[in-house]
């Protein structure tokens, strides 16, 4: 909380002095002047919805322990009706994006299937073998160990166990439908390519920052072994 208090009232510094800040300026100013530049950076998105003079005049009444201007309800209400604007556009932008993971995972998919060398199955789920591999397949309950690199229609690869050259191990019901269907038409040391409609992989949620909502995947997979664990 200390160092907290230090920022803002660093930062207020900064913001109000109204000459320029140089090397020459006293050390005071240099700080007060390089924390409320960084704080306005870190946090241009918030600040870019505020009036800038009625947030310095808060800092400055806050921290020199001066009665608020607004009462703390009206502050909590003010500040609810914010944060239910931001949450009200980041939906409508989250299912923008969704409809057009949607779109976009369905035509390829479509386009996908006419290929000769692609199996589609009843779920939706398709796949290329590139490599066949020899013996048993693994069934749902097993637990097997697969190189894999994940990435999305565009590309972008937001998982490979081939670039960390660390192979994974899992049972093959606990992870996502696409994989534990798919796996299950490998044999050891084949390779094949998935390409998993949403519905199969992380729905509509999507997954971290990496996968959005609604969309479809890619998957290179190598079965290396499944395993005797019971």
């Amino acid at each position: 909380m200390k160092k907290l208090s230090l920022i803002l009232i660093t930062s207020v510094m900064g913001i109000a002095h109204a000459a320029p800040i140089t090397l020459k300026s006293p050390q005071q100013e240099q700080l007060g002047y390089s924390y409320g530049y960084l704080m306005g950076k870190g946090n241009a998105n918030t600040l870019k919805d505020l009036d800038i003079n009625a947030f310095v005049q808060g800092l400055k009444e806050a921290t020199q322990g001066k009665a608020a201007s607004l009462t703390d309800e009206d502050m909590a209400n003010v500040l609810n009706q914010y944060k239910k604007r931001i949450e009200a556009k980041q939906l409508v932008e989250f299912q923008e994006i969704a409809q057009k993971n949607d779109q976009t995972g369905k035509a390829f998919l479509a386009e996908n299937a006419k290929k000769a060398n692609i199996v589609t199955t009843r779920s939706g789920l398709q796949y290329q073998v590139i490599q066949a591999g020899k013996g048993k397949s693994p069934r749902a309950s097993s637990t097997v160990k697969v190189n894999y690199e994940g990435r999305l229609l565009d590309g972008t690869v937001f998982d490979s166990s081939i670039a960390r050259n660390h192979p994974v191990e899992f049972q093959l019901n606990q992870v996502i439908a696409g994989w534990t269907e798919g796996v299950q038409t490998m044999k050891v040391g084949g390779k094949s390519r998935f390409f998993i409609p949403a519905n199969l992989a992380y729905g509509e949620v999507g997954a971290g920052d990496g996968i959005g909502p609604n969309s479809t995947l890619i998957f290179d997979i190598e079965l290396l072994e499944i395993s005797s664990k019971k």
